[in-house]
């Protein structure tokens, strides 16, 4: 009676096998073998392996158990293909789905175009478009009904997101491409068309301005096991500061300094600080990187700069060229580590944490790897340009060829 009950566990591969495969060819090779005297019966099928009938644990055991999660749990065989489902479920498809065609491309067109399409220009009252919208929108065009789940793969297929936005600065200086590609050379090592020098440096400057510090009227609360940083959203205003800084592009190291106020002298200051110390007073030429503010704009301001360093180098990027100056990646960084959550006792407690992050990351300086280049910016001023000459404006010049930016800074000023 045992061994009749190890035989039915063993043979059930197979029998369960000839019950959804009945082409299955019945040779002698493929039967189970006799029972061994420690009341175990190994199944071989074909050329396979040896398994115990009362192993249902081993994953690869023809009688191994799977788990609950499986729907339709399948069974390996022992000459590698499965010996079909263990259990037999209803399809849960509806009997008008066969009647139901799938729809054509003109319809998942209609569905991308609905959703690129700018709906604060047309007569609908919102600013962004959910899936909810953009499916009661295109059922009005087509003549069939498409649901939310449709429109939605429609859309995930070429990542299509049109409830999400961010803002973007759209470059309009007429001589952006090339005022810009001199300060990728820069980082590439290059200053119009010469490769610089050893004792050559390259500093990126700017400002973050109106760095504040709300005083909140509850202490916070540490996050604990479950529970994250609690924070009272009601808070004192304690001033606000101003926080100037130089990136040294090849070195990979900050200079900063906090000001009341932004302007010409607050600048001249942060000069002091970088230029005065080794290595920088005797270096060959400094490139000083900066925006358009009111203390580095025009002509003036690269004549004081000279008057006062004279291996110094003013380079003015154009108006919003603001992303390709690296030490805009220095206060993001800054940004997300040091002032968010901003929660500060006083003004005076920012300025001690900015100036402790300085130190710890002038403790073990790292360059950023920058990637954009020359060839880079050409294609993205040609999609920019594609844009413009849509909406009828001129295009802007494409970076070709070195640039002497000694001769734009009137331009710039402009």
């Amino acid at each position: 009676m045992i061994a009749q009950l190890f035989l039915m566990k063993g043979t059930r591969c197979l029998v369960r096998l000839l019950h959804f495969n009945p082409t299955f060819p019945k040779r002698s090779s493929m039967q189970p073998s006799v029972l061994w005297p420690n009341e175990w019966l190994p199944c071989v099928v074909g050329n396979g392996l040896v398994w115990s009938y009362s192993s249902m644990t081993i994953r690869s055991s023809p009688t191994c158990r799977r788990a609950a999660r499986s729907v339709c749990p399948i069974r390996r065989a022992a000459f590698g293909d499965d010996d079909g489902p263990a259990v037999i479920f209803p399809l849960r498809k509806s009997r008008a789905a066969d009647a139901s065609p799938a729809f054509p491309p003109f319809a998942h067109a209609q569905v991308k175009a609905t959703a690129c399409e700018l709906v604060s220009q047309t007569d609908q009252p919102l600013s962004r478009q959910s899936t909810a919208d953009i499916t009661r929108r295109v059922n009005e065009v087509l003549e069939r009904l498409m649901s939310k789940t449709t429109v939605w793969r429609t859309l995930k297929r070429d990542a299509i997101q049109p409830w999400r936005y961010r803002y973007w600065i759209f470059p309009r200086a007429p001589r952006f491409g090339p005022q810009a590609a001199a300060m990728l050379d820069l980082y590439a090592g290059l200053w119009q068309g010469e490769p610089l020098g050893r004792n050559d440096f390259v500093i990126s400057s700017d400002e973050k301005t109106s760095i504040q510090a709300r005083i909140r009227c509850h202490a916070s609360l540490a996050p604990r096991s479950a529970a994250p940083l609690c924070i009272e959203p009601e808070d004192k205003r304690g001033g606000a500061l101003q926080y100037l800084a130089a990136w040294d592009v090849g070195r990979g190291r900050v200079f900063g300094r906090c000001e009341a106020q932004t302007g010409i002298a607050s600048f001249e200051r942060l000069v002091d600080q970088v230029m005065q110390p080794q290595p920088y007073c005797h270096a060959d030429r400094v490139f000083w990187r900066v925006d358009n503010g009111s203390s580095q704009r025009g002509e003036r301001a690269v004549k004081r700069l000279e008057a006062k360093y004279p291996n110094a180098i003013m380079v003015q990027t154009p108006v919003h060229a603001s992303w390709l100056n690296q030490i805009e990646i220095y206060f993001s960084i800054m940004q997300r580590k040091v002032l968010t959550p901003n929660d500060f006792r006083s003004l005076a407690a920012v300025e001690e944490r900015l100036t402790q992050f300085e130190q710890l990351h002038n403790a073990h300086p790292t360059p950023f790897h920058w990637k954009f280049d020359r060839e880079q910016l050409n294609d993205c001023m040609t999609r920019l340009n594609k844009r413009r000459m849509a909406r009828g404006e001129p295009p802007l010049d494409l970076a070709e060829q070195p640039l002497d930016m000694t001769e734009q800074f009137l331009d710039l000023a402009a």
